[in-house]
């Protein structure tokens, strides 16, 4: 394959060859890849895909926090991208989930949790068909969920909270993309899952039985940076979460200019797709990422068992040193 290639190569003229050589360069200093700007700052890129804990990054560059050329928000189609492009050095930071980043710290990545950006308080459900009026109405039905750890963690926490086990449901799995399709189809009876989803399907005439806020604090999702790059843009970081600080401000004092700025990437109604989601404060942040004891280590500890447990990994994990709060505002704007 390789001489193929080689072959192929050869056989370009050699007006193709610059050709290609001068579109291959200007992507990618369109794309930030040499990762320096003209001034030879470095660029910090932060790649996210569309959920509104993500959102305030996107309304802080809206509203002029940040500089392009030293921040480039890098809107990506889902998580799984959002993990590739961390994994590869594409970008030097994302918004994840604690799960993703546990899956990811296994596979060899160093990463900090730098930012606590929102743990799930009722934004995580599961939605059942007009007639399931109790969770142990489900057993011997079709339960649609995502094959992850949140999917795993509200599955289990339902199902234990009505008094069944996975021996009891026919369990279906289903991609994120998957769940409204299949839900609507008729070939699930009930779904695990979130926004947008979560909206689409209760206009529809489903109903929640269980959400996460009868598990708080479980589901966390967290801005992460690679730990080989977290020094050389300690600057831009900061700078980062400020703007994410300054942004939440924003939405309290100026609900409707903040939300037609969001309605862009979440659509009508962005405001509403908050509810069920707490942020936390800068505080709160100091306590789960900072001090002797950060509370985020306790819950990530927690989680990569559970992952292990559930072979949602192959190994232990050992995530003493995931939570950094040296990048946090010294004071609250």
């Amino acid at each position: 394959m390789l001489l193929k290639k080689f072959l192929i190569v050869r056989a370009l003229s050699m007006k193709s060859i610059v050709l290609n050589f001068c579109l291959s360069a200007l992507l990618m200093a369109l794309v930030g890849m040499h990762g320096c700007t003209k001034s030879q700052q470095p660029l910090l890129r932060v790649a996210s895909n569309i959920w509104p804990g993500y959102e305030t990054l996107y309304l802080a560059r809206s509203l002029g926090y940040y500089d392009e050329n030293r921040i480039r928000l890098v809107e990506m189609g889902s998580a799984s991208q959002v993990s590739h492009a961390l994994r590869n050095g594409m970008v030097e930071a994302a918004c994840l989930t604690l799960d993703e980043t546990i899956s990811l710290i296994q596979d060899g990545v160093e990463l900090r949790a730098v930012l606590v950006m929102d743990v799930s308080h009722g934004a995580d459900v599961l939605l059942a068909r007009p007639g399931f009026n109790n969770l142990h109405s489900l057993r011997g039905h079709r339960v649609g969920v995502e094959n992850t750890a949140v999917g795993a963690i509200m599955l289990d926490a339902a199902l234990e909270a009505g008094g069944i086990t996975a021996e009891d449901v026919v369990i279906v799995p289903l991609t994120v993309d998957e769940h409204d399709i299949e839900y609507l189809a008729g070939r699930v009876d009930a779904v695990v899952t979130f926004e947008p989803v979560r909206s689409r399907l209760l206009k529809s005439g489903s109903h929640v039985l269980f959400d996460s806020s009868r598990i708080p604090g479980r589901i966390v999702d967290v801005l992460v940076v690679r730990s080989d790059t977290a020094s050389v843009h300690a600057g831009a970081l900061k700078i980062l979460l400020e703007g994410h600080f300054r942004a939440i401000e924003y939405i309290v004092s100026e609900p409707a200019d903040a939300e037609k700025r969001m309605e862009g990437r979440l659509n009508a109604g962005a405001l509403a797709q908050f509810q069920g989601l707490t942020q936390p404060d800068l505080n709160e942040n100091r306590a789960m990422l900072g001090g002797d004891s950060p509370r985020l280590i306790k819950t990530s500890g927690e989680l990569a068992g559970f992952m292990f447990k559930r072979r949602l990994l192959q190994r232990p994990v050992s995530v003493d040193r995931i939570a950094d709060a040296s990048f946090l505002p010294e004071t609250a704007e």
